[in-house]
């Protein structure tokens, strides 16, 4: 909350007429604020630093990107900003993406309005707002998915290493920096890993990184 108690928001959809109606919506209420908004990826983040919103309300596909991607990156650098998902999908796979990026709920877009903006005040309050069946679901994919892995077996220390502050969302710099490495050393020692691993991009192995900690968390 700011001092004044109003909560502070940012919409990012590629759809104006729903960002349009989203805004209306939220800027009846006395105490939440529309404090920007995007219609791209690359808009939100720049602007949201910017803006410095309590909460993102997040469209998950978008013509440059996702939404969750957004939501990992903001997460990552502003950890206070709390991220709704709003897709027009009931997918499993968004909702997985959503929950390890950090995001706090996860609404359809053919939510009521004062459904909505029940979600937003929510969110702003720390709950979580994740759908309990939908995220069982997920839990168990988690579940079933880690058993399946050799893989970290085939990376080296500093591999691993390199790999859970991957997972921790910081950049190359900063594991040079962490580790006392060149970037080039590891932005060298990311292409090994993500070799071994069977994955394109770090933000695979991030998500990796983030199932294989849920799970052993489950277990403990």
């Amino acid at each position: 909350m700011t001092d004044n108690g109003t909560i502070r928001v940012f919409l990012l959809d590629d759809h104006e007429v729903v960002r349009r109606g989203v805004f209306e919506l939220l800027s009846l209420e006395d105490d939440i604020e529309v404090v920007g908004e995007a219609g791209t990826a690359a808009e939100a983040l720049v602007r949201i630093p910017a803006t410095r919103p309590q909460v993102a309300v997040l469209d998950v596909r978008l013509p440059d990107g996702s939404g969750v991607e957004v939501c990992r990156e903001i997460r990552s650098a502003l950890p206070d900003v709390r991220c709704l998902m709003l897709t027009s999908f009931s997918d499993d796979e968004a909702l997985f993406d959503a929950i390890m990026a950090g995001a706090s709920g996860y609404v359809l877009k053919d939510i009521r309005g004062s459904d909505l903006v029940g979600a937003v005040r929510d969110v702003a309050s720390g709950k979580s707002l994740l759908d309990p069946v939908a995220t069982a679901r997920v839990l168990e994919r988690l579940r079933g998915g880690a058993k399946e892995d050799d893989r970290l077996a085939a990376l080296s220390e500093q591999e691993r290493k390199i790999l859970d502050l991957i997972g921790e969302g910081m950049t190359n710099r900063q594991i040079g920096g962490e580790l006392h490495l060149a970037e080039k050393t590891v932005k060298n020692y990311v292409s090994s890993l993500l070799a071994k691993l069977g994955m394109e991009r770090r933000t695979q192995a991030a998500a990796y990184v983030a199932r294989t900690k849920a799970e052993q968390h489950h277990h403990q």
